[in-house]
């Protein structure tokens, strides 16, 4: 069997796993992170409405003009204070993370830790 199908395989059957205690509401909306190389974007959803509240990336040209590099600690740091101060405009305080198929560490951990330091609950 070819080792890309092997860890497709398992990154399908992790991210399944974590999703499958995870739904968002409109009063805690699940926060989505999405890790690439040289980028990082999140996302605020409500599952029952089908819809995404607030979102926000590296790719935005706002974004670019204040970090260098994308695919990095400090711009997933930057991020998660963005998009906590987007939440607080619109009035949510509490949501539930969805890492996905990516490990907790790295980025991922980063771009939490400073979105629960801007004021985000989870």
């Amino acid at each position: 069997m070819d080792i890309r199908k092997v860890i497709n395989k398992q990154k399908a059957s992790r991210r399944f796993r974590v999703r499958r205690r995870i739904r968002g509401t409109a009063e805690r909306p699940r926060l989505s992170v999405h890790r690439t190389l040289t980028s990082f974007s999140c996302q605020l959803i409500d599952d029952m409405a089908g819809k995404t509240l607030a979102a926000a990336s590296t790719q935005e040209k706002s974004f670019k003009s204040k970090v260098k590099y994308g695919g990095n600690c400090e711009a997933a740091k930057e991020l998660g204070t963005i998009l906590a101060h987007r939440a607080s405009q619109i009035g949510i305080k509490a949501v539930a993370f969805d890492r996905g198929d990516k490990r907790y560490h790295g980025r991922v951990a980063a771009f939490a830790q400073a979105a629960r330091e801007a004021g985000l609950d989870f």
